[in-house]
């Protein structure tokens, strides 16, 4: 698609990761400051007759969203699934992708230095 917005949100959490060796950080609870990236594409003619792939003020529902059901919560006892950022990136795709159907990918970032990303 020639045309792609993205827009960073912020939330805070914690989780613990399963499956992980006894001497693995990770196992343990532990909390971070994600960044979630939602981009969304559109092809050359479907752009809005403003111009726009879509407002950045209708992504204000994801984060209203964000805040009421992520923000400050423990994640393994929101999710059914290993809070793996690469699990959060697809399972917050599936979610939003029907309210968002320009979404092309999510990104999620628990530190500064890495990123995970869904893309189907």
């Amino acid at each position: 698609m020639p045309f792609g917005i993205s827009k960073q949100f912020t939330f805070s959490a914690s989780h613990r990761l399963d499956g992980l060796g006894p001497d693995h950080k990770c196992g343990r609870l532990h909390g971070h400051n994600y960044v979630v990236e939602l981009t969304l594409s559109v092809g050359t003619d479907a752009l809005s007759e403003v111009g726009f792939v879509r407002d950045y003020g209708d992504l204000k529902d994801f984060s209203r969203w964000l805040d009421a059901e992520l923000d400050h919560r423990h994640l393994n006892d929101i999710v059914s699934f290993n809070p793996t950022a690469e699990n959060l990136c697809r399972w917050l795709f599936e979610r939003w992708a029907s309210r968002y159907p320009e979404l092309s990918a999510v990104r999620v970032s628990e530190t500064v230095k890495t990123w995970a990303e869904y893309r189907p």
